[in-house]
């Protein structure tokens, strides 16, 4: 029997094949102090700045018209270059007399060390980022040739401690049968790449970088998050046969992609695509998406180091607008907060931040940056068919506030002469208790309504849904969940309104029938799972 490794499995595939070790060159520098004298060690901080600052640029340009959210975090990247702060630390070391390469691992380190100390896991993640920069830099300095996987030597399963952006530039998707980390979690580099483009991959498998030797046999089922080293002729059979099943069920269900979801009584339900960039959206409507029923805007914020332009926005927005035409792109407005934060905003350290200033609650202090992100939404919505989504709503008040705000940006759009659609559809998401009890007080100034079930169940039990030992809480059809979605439905379909799921049940078949028997209009998800609940829709 092989070594069987258990880690974090992101997707339902499986693969078998030789390993690629991608152990990258660990780089050595002494903690000594030099007699270089400080201008030249200056110098030579500048120019490899620099040098470091055109790489990332012509990385950026590589592939922002193919992976464009990627892209993004090479600038995000060549802020922390750039960053004043960073460099004065490098500076104060040199200025001690140490030597160039130890001064810039002892102030990166230091950075990284405050990234790595902050409470959410996404922002932990950024750590990596730093991290990344750093080896650039150094790398330039000691004239270290930078290795990528643009370029396999064989078809392979890439196995890593962990992957940067960097390391995934320009990836051989056409070697590429999989990834596995020992480091990483679902919110990774590589845990989102692997979502976004279908790819197999367990991360966070304790151990394997030890276990693991380059070219033997491995199997990996992300589906169970499993990993088998050297497996035995018996385990390869029964994998094969897996997955052959695999892939015959995913080709079977290429012919319900683009048929409409109507169930054997005849009930209509519309299957949208839940995404975060406009790769994803091209993605989306070839499995068949019917519309975008959550377009996760706050990626288009992250990862870099001033807010997106109106007109950045306004291009992603109406490029996301054409693709889908006359089908409804739903853009949820900025949802930052919790387990996602800006550093360039330099909103004060919460407690508790998914009680905190996050979603609809920080657009509204934020009136600015809301209001840009409107303008861009606005000025899209007559290249297609535009909805409007706040989040994070708990009260009547707070729409009408955010309603306030959108009629001002209209109402200058009309005097400066723009063109827009006037009567846009604008709606919320559920995802707490107190709207989804008293949906009847808002449900006349607003024109649909998207669950968002992933926090209204978090905020249902009290149970941070990242927390493992709260997992046994995650308990989406739990009679207090349950009612208060049929809740939401009745008052929505009592005035006449749609209403749709946007979180994790929407796209998982255990659910989907508790979901349509409820009443739900709409059910959106990742892309690649439309055939399968389309599948499982026109089956009840």
């Amino acid at each position: 029997m092989g070594i069987v490794l258990k880690g974090i499995g992101i997707g339902n595939k499986i693969s078998i094949g030789k390993v690629f070790l991608y152990n990258k060159e660990k780089i050595e520098f002494s903690q000594e102090k030099d007699e270089l004298p400080f201008e030249i060690k200056i110098r030579q901080l500048e120019e490899s700045i620099e040098d470091v600052r055109r790489e990332l640029e012509e990385l950026y340009k590589s592939i922002k018209e193919t992976f464009p959210r990627e892209a993004e975090i090479f600038l995000f990247h060549k802020g922390i270059l750039e960053d004043e702060y960073v460099i004065e630390k490098i500076k104060s070391y040199l200025a001690e007399g140490y030597s160039l390469v130890y001064s810039i691992e002892r102030a990166f380190n230091e950075i990284k060390s405050e990234f790595e100390g902050m409470e959410q896991e996404l922002f932990r993640e950024r750590a990596k980022d730093i991290e990344d920069v750093e080896e650039r830099l150094l790398k330039k300095i000691l004239n270290i040739n930078t290795s990528s996987l643009s370029s396999l030597p064989y078809p392979c399963i890439v196995v890593a401690k962990d992957l940067t952006p960097s390391d995934t530039a320009n990836l051989d998707f056409i070697n590429l049968l999989g990834f596995v980390t020992e480091e990483g979690s679902i919110t990774s580099h590589t845990a989102i790449l692997a979502q976004a483009f279908n790819i197999p991959a367990v991360v966070g498998v304790r151990g394997i970088i030890d276990q693991v030797k380059k070219a033997e046999e491995i199997i990996i089922d992300s589906g169970e998050g499993l990993v088998i080293l050297n497996p035995t002729e018996e385990e390869k059979h029964f994998y094969s046969i897996k997955k052959d099943e695999k892939d015959k069920i995913s080709r079977e269900l290429i012919k319900f992609r683009d048929l409409p979801a109507i169930t054997s009584k005849g009930r209509r339900i519309k299957v949208f695509a839940n995404i975060g960039s406009e790769k994803e959206a091209e993605i989306a409507i070839n499995m068949g998406a019917e519309g975008i029923g959550l377009f996760r805007t706050e990626f288009i914020f992250l990862d870099r180091n001033d807010p997106p332009s109106e007109e950045e926005q306004f291009r992603i927005y109406k490029r996301v607008a054409e693709i889908f035409k006359d089908k409804p792109v739903i853009i949820r407005t900025l949802d930052i907060g919790g387990d996602k934060e800006i550093p360039y905003l330099k909103l004060e350290k919460e407690k508790n931040p998914f009680l905190g200033v996050r979603g609809l609650r920080l657009c509204l202090l934020e009136r600015e940056l809301f209001k840009v992100q409107l303008r861009a939404i606005l000025r899209a919505s007559v290249f297609g068919n535009i909805w409007i989504m706040y989040p994070m709503v708990a009260i009547k008040e707070e729409v009408e506030e955010a309603n306030k705000i959108l009629e001002e940006v209209k109402q200058e759009f009309e005097n400066e002469g723009k063109t827009f659609v006037r009567n846009i559809k604008v709606g919320i998401m559920v995802e707490i208790p107190s709207i989804a009890l008293s949906l009847e007080e808002v449900i006349d100034i607003i024109d649909f309504v998207s669950i968002g079930s992933n926090d209204l169940i978090q905020y249902t039990f009290a149970a941070d849904r990242t927390n493992e030992k709260l997992r046994y809480l995650y308990i989406p059809n739990h009679r207090a969940v349950v009612s208060l979605i049929k809740n939401v439905v009745d008052v929505c379909h009592k005035f006449g309104k749609e209403v749709g799921v946007c979180g994790e049940i929407a796209g998982d078949e255990e659910y989907v029938p508790l979901l349509v028997d409820l009443g739900v209009d709409e059910l959106s998800m990742a892309p690649s799972k439309i055939p399968v609940i389309k599948k499982k829709i026109i089956e009840l």
